[in-house]
This record gives structure tokens, C-alpha cells and sequence, in this order.
């Protein structure tokens, strides 16, 4: 077998449908091209994101029976907050609906005019919470990071050598260095260890706190158990520990590798900042022992964390995106290598060579791959992360145009994986016929969610 059968057998089942092309055809004329703006019932196999979208055990179910709603001091908050300190040896535990309302709490009281936030490559609404409070999101990744064909390990790195530079340069400047566990924006690629512990070394050095941005973290600790020297023995809660144990806090999107459907938190060893946060979130969100999330939804977050770290099911996990990956490389496609925990990057430039940046080449790939298989996924490119330079006019683009397939947790079946490869095997077979785009309509922020555009004869 090309990776391990599911460890898990289904329970309940959710019918799909498939659309016409010309069904597809008016839905995305009336989307803006857009496949944010797309009707879900419209999707056949949907990799859009992973956030939020896997399928709860029945364990987690059953704790959803037994959530405990009242406003303060529930049952439900203390075994999350239980689970969270047990993971992370982080004391002080803050729930949050999701993982951009943590980063919304903590950039708004940090950053600041001249402040200059630095990661291994900020995701979107990270780098959009670190610009709107006024401060620079400044990614510091290894050079191979750059390279989709470069099949390295730990393409997810921190270019440790940069970073201290720059911390020596201006320390004042620099009110935190996150890292990303997986580094979702450079096509899923993990952070290994010693890179953890160097940039950690660097941070106490100059007295930086440094934080982990752990939606993925299960996933990434299982890369780190199986390629890492002297980790193969290890339990991945033993490698999680670890890997807490570098840093000064961490936020969670646990709709992620917690495998619920809402949910995060913010954890820290700072409890000035603790406290400060959990103002902003009695004033926005909640109480601090709900956090915006109803009791029930602790409860599933409690369970999910240690689910997510079984190795039974990250062997599987991990197993299914490689699948799909190496089909693709079979017939030809150019991928993010080596392929990652949570998704399939499409090297879209490659694929669309014919469109240039300016024109949106993941977009247009995104959009033909709707149209004709019925599959969703998302542009991580020029929409993205790109913008027009109001001095020259010219288009600024990320040195990568990618096209995420992200794959939900427990959801879809090794047929559902064939059937998206061999469309876009099909797709590559004609794919100078894919037209480039324009747009019509952005907003100032995040402008890939809501932005409409058109195709270019």
C-alpha cells in the first residue's frame, strides 16, 4: 500500500453532489472568480483549507453532550485549560473562538510604529494583525525555502543566521519572533529542533520573547520524530514538550491539529501580558474561561489535542497528503518537495509559466482546476501577498505562486485523492489554455476573501 489505511472506520456520512461544468461555469461568473465566494453545496471534493473543516471522532462528539455552559469558571474551561498546560508547560491559558482573535490580542498590545515582528514566514492574517497595529511582519526564511523543487528537509526554518543579525542591529525594534509549526505560506514545510532551539538561543541572548504559532504542531513534531536524529524513541507528546519548552508562549487555531471545528487559545509564561490580553478579550470576547466559545467546544479542543498527537493517525495523515503528492509528481506536475504535513502545494508558476505574476497565475489555476473537476482550493501567491507599489505602479509579488490543496482531517477517502490528482493531471495536460486575470474589486486588507475578478483574452 502507498500509505497506511485509515485508522478509524466511518460512522456517519455527509452526501456530496456533483455539479455540471456549465453549473460551474455561471457559479464562478457569479463568485467573481473568487472560489472564496462559491456556494459550499457546489463543492464536490473541497480543499480550501484544513481550518476547521476534519471530522470529529466519537469521543469528541460524546464531550460535546457533556459541555458545561456557565459563563464563569466552567467544568469544561479547567479540563481544557487541564490539556493545554499539559502539552505546552505554558501556565497561564486563554481561550479564543480561533487563532486570528489570538493574534488580534496580542499584536494590538505589542506592536506599534517602528516595531518590527519577525517569523519564519508569517501566514495571512498573521502578517495582516502585525501591519494593522502599525508594526513590520518581517519573514526571515532559509534560502531554500524558495527553491519548490529543492527536495530538503526542514524547508520551514528560520534563518537563524539573519535574525541575529538583525536583533543585533536594532534589539529595541523587536517586540517578538514567532515561529511557524508547520510553516503553512512556504508550502507546509516543518521546522526541525535544532533550528527551534537556535532561534530560541538567539532570542533569550537579546531578551526577545519568542512564540510558536502551533496550528500544526502534531504534524510537525511527527516530521521531527521520524527525520530528526534522536527523536524516533520519543513519544510526539515527549517532542511536543520539547518543543514548548523552547519558547515563551504559543497561540493555537486548534481547528487544526486539535481536529475541532472552532477553537484556539493564546498560552504564555508572562502573566503581565496574560493579563493584559485577557482584558481585550472580557471586552471583545468573553469571559476568560470561554473565550468567545461555548463549553461544549472546550470540551472537543480537550479531547482533539491528544487525538491529534496519536502516531497511528499522524501516519496516516501525513501518508494521504504524500499520496495525492506523488501522484502529481507522477504525471508531471511541479510541487512544493518534499510534500509536506497538511496540504499539497501546486508550483503555479511552473504550471501557468505562460502567465506572469501580475496576472495571478494561482488564481487562474484555482479557478479552471473548480471548473472543470469540481475541486476548491486556494491561491497563495500575488492575491495573496502581493499589492501594487503606489510610488512606481508596479506589481510586488511573494518569491513564491503556489496553489494550496489542504487536505481535511478524517474527511476524505485515498478514491477522493485519486480522483483530484488525476483532474489535475488532465488540467496540466491543457493548461496553456488557462487565462490570466485582473481584478475588478480588492479590499485594503486580506483582498484574496472578498476581491471579484476577470479573466484576460
Amino acid at each position: 500500500m502507498r500509505f497506511p489505511a485509515e485508522p478509524f472506520r466511518i460512522k456517519v456520512v455527509e452526501k456530496i453532489r456533483r455539479t455540471t461544468r456549465d453549473e460551474r461555469v455561471e457559479l464562478l461568473h457569479r463568485a467573481g472568480l473568487n472560489v472564496f465566494l462559491l456556494p459550499a453545496e457546489a463543492i464536490y471534493v473541497d480543499l480550501l483549507t484544513d481550518s476547521g473543516t476534519g471530522a470529529m471522532s466519537d469521543q469528541q462528539w460524546a464531550g460535546l453532550m457533556i459541555g458545561d455552559e456557565s459563563y464563569a469558571g466552567s467544568k469544561s474551561f479547567f479540563k481544557f485549560e487541564s490539556a493545554v498546560r499539559d502539552i505546552t508547560g505554558f501556565p497561564f491559558v486563554t481561550p479564543t473562538h480561533q487563532g486570528r482573535v489570538a493574534e488580534n490580542l496580542l499584536f494590538s498590545t505589542i506592536c506599534q510604529d517602528g516595531k518590527t515582528v519577525i517569523a519564519n514566514t508569517h501566514f495571512d492574517t498573521t502578517r495582516a494583525n502585525v501591519e494593522m497595529n502599525h508594526a513590520e511582519a518581517l519573514d526571515l526564511p532559509v534560502k531554500e525555502a524558495y527553491d519548490p523543487q529543492l527536495g530538503k528537509l526542514w524547508k520551514g526554518n528560520m534563518d537563524v543566521a539573519k535574525l541575529e543579525a538583525r536583533l543585533k542591529a536594532d534589539r529595541d525594534s523587536v517586540p517578538l519572533v514567532v515561529m511557524t509549526v508547520t510553516n503553512n505560506s512556504a508550502g507546509g514545510q516543518p521546522v526541525s529542533m535544532e533550528n527551534v532551539r537556535a532561534t530560541s538561543r538567539i532570542c533569550k541572548n537579546y531578551g526577545v520573547p519568542f512564540f510558536i504559532d502551533c496550528a500544526r504542531f502534531a504534524e510537525n513534531c511527527w516530521f521531527i520524530h521520524e527525520f530528526e536524529p534522536g527523536y524516533k524513541g520519543k513519544s510526539i507528546i515527549e517532542i511536543a514538550r520539547e518543543l514548548f519548552s523552547h519558547a515563551d508562549g504559543c497561540w493555537m487555531s486548534a481547528k487544526k491539529d486539535a481536529l475541532v471545528n472552532i477553537g484556539g487559545f493564546i498560552a504564555m509564561n508572562d502573566v503581565e501580558l496574560a493579563r493584559k490580553l485577557q482584558q481585550k478579550l472580557i471586552l471583545i470576547e468573553g469571559f476568560p474561561t470561554y473565550g468567545g466559545l461555548a463549553g461544549r467546544d472546550l470540551e472537543a479542543v480537550a479531547i482533539g489535542l491528544y487525538e491529534g498527537m496519536e502516531l497511528d493517525y499522524l501516519q496516516y495523515r501525513t501518508a494521504q497528503v504524500r499520496y495525492l503528492g506523488e501522484m502529481l509528481l507522477d504525471a508531471g506536475v511541479s510541487i512544493v518537495r518534499p510534500v509536506g504535513g497538511h496540504a499539497v502545494f501546486i508550483d503555479a508558476k511552473a504550471f501557468c509559466d505562460h502567465i506572469p505574476p501580475e496576472q495571478f497565475p494561482g488564481v487562474s489555476l484555482t479557478c479552471s482546476l473548480y471548473r472543470e473537476a469540481g475541486i476548491r482550493g486556494v491561491e497563495i501567491g500575488s492575491l495573496m501577498f502581493g499589492h501594487t507599489d503606489p510610488k512606481t505602479g508596479k506589481h510586488v509579488g511573494p518569491h513564491l505562486e503556489l496553489v494550496r490543496l489542504a487536505i481535511p482531517r478524517r474527511v476524505y477517502t485515498t478514491a477522493h485523492m485519486t480522483y483530484v490528482a488525476e483532474s489535475i493531471a488532465e488540467l496540466f495536460k491543457n493548461r496553456h489554455a488557462i487565462k490570466g486575470m485582473r481584478l475588478t474589486y480588492e479590499a485594503p486588507v486580506l483582498r484574496h476573501f472578498t476581491a471579484r475578478l476577470e479573466e484576460i483574452d
